[in-house]
């Protein structure tokens, strides 16, 4: 993949994530024990050779920066290769707070042109999956695609939520529509691009200059290359994607990792997660505590009894309490008697002794950080 550049969209705000995201941007959300969200992207750039990729950010970029670094978990920190942090800013030329997908690529135009690529690959910093991007290419290439779009069957309950592609039996995209009322296909876009940089910059551009576009791919771009008679390709995906869009959705991801029939997102060994790593002493697991069917991190001190659990680095339960079906963020601590289900507890919490915290299985998964903890119904 020498002659493509990766653009990774990592300025999600994710109001839908509600206390997950007060402080950080999506892609940087904790996930799966010892990972950040955005981990999952930049280890399948990592996997498919993908040496050159700028990382767009926005919202509350502290903590995604200082996780990226230079992209050295990744391999991309070499002289041959390179991970760039692309932050809007406000220069003589105009530049200004990304305004959508489309202008996040376009004000870094400059960027691509450096490397002068044949391809740009567009994915974003907050799905959960594992994909080769050079099959990808090659798709696209064999195609003579444009733009080749990445998508997966979805039920038509769901395809509401997406941008829908409407195909011929080959592939070929002859309709797109963002987010339909009523979808005529359940083929849902990935977010996930490939587009010949020379057609792909003539739209950016024209785009810009369009002062009643939302600066979208969705919106705007692929519907307009649509219309314009170019070869758009579909590229069918139908292994495992997650959009951790939702409470609900974070908390069924990482729960899926528990699933035996998925422990291949984490324990594939050709196919690693990459992520930035701390340097932290084994979990203990002492004579108390029962563990069944859960992750635990290192640097945690377990007595008490826990199952069907996330359990990310530095955490302790104590004696006799009990977390069942839950998601506890690095540095939590769980005092004695405490029983949590279906519970999100966010980093550096102390749980004291005796709360009870059970959420039904009918019910959105809570999420509590210390403040809120105070008004839980414990």
């Amino acid at each position: 993949m020498k002659n493509c550049v990766g653009m990774l969209l990592a300025g999600g705000e994710g109001k839908r994530l509600g206390l997950l995201t007060k402080e950080l941007a999506k892609p940087a959300v904790p996930f799966g024990g010892k990972y950040r969200i955005i981990d999952f992207a930049l280890s399948n750039c990592a996997n498919s050779s993908l040496q050159r990729v700028g990382v767009m950010t926005q919202y509350s970029p502290l903590e995604l920066n200082k996780h990226i670094g230079n992209g050295g978990p990744w391999g991309m920190g070499g002289l041959n290769s390179g991970m760039t942090v692309l932050s809007p800013y406000t220069a003589q030329n105009g530049g200004d707070w990304y305004s959508g997908t489309a202008d996040a690529i376009y004000q870094n135009i400059h960027y691509i042109d450096s490397y002068d690529p044949e391809y740009v690959l567009v994915i974003s910093g907050d799905h959960i999956y594992q994909m080769d991007y050079r099959k990808l290419l090659k798709h696209h290439q064999e195609t003579g695609a444009d733009a080749t779009i990445s998508v997966k069957p979805v039920s038509w309950e769901e395809a509401p939520r997406f941008g829908i592609l409407n195909t011929t039996e080959d592939l070929q995209i002859y309709e797109f529509d963002e987010k339909p009322k009523k979808p005529k296909s359940n083929l849902a876009s990935m977010g996930i691009y490939i587009f010949n940089w020379s057609s792909l910059k003539s739209y950016l551009l024209d785009d810009a200059a369009n002062e009643k576009s939302s600066h979208d791919f969705g919106n705007d771009i692929i519907p307009a290359m649509v219309d314009d008679g170019l070869k758009l390709y579909a590229y069918l995906f139908e292994e495992y994607w997650k959009d951790v869009g939702t409470i609900e959705s974070y908390w069924e991801a990482n729960m899926d990792l528990l699933d035996e029939d998925l422990q291949f997102l984490l324990n594939d060994k050709n196919w690693r997660t990459y992520s930035n790593e701390s340097n932290i002493p084994p979990q203990y697991i002492s004579e108390t505590a029962v563990v069944k069917n859960s992750l635990i991190n290192s640097g945690c001190w377990i007595s008490g009894t826990v199952e069907n659990t996330i359990v990310f680095e530095n955490v302790a339960i104590e004696k006799n309490s009990i977390v069942c079906r839950s998601i506890l963020h690095p540095g939590v601590k769980v005092g004695r008697n405490v029983v949590l289900e279906r519970v999100i507890v966010m980093g550096d919490t102390d749980i004291p002794d005796g709360t009870r915290i059970q959420v039904k299985a009918d019910e959105e998964p809570l999420v509590i950080d210390q403040e809120s903890l105070l008004t839980a119904k414990v």
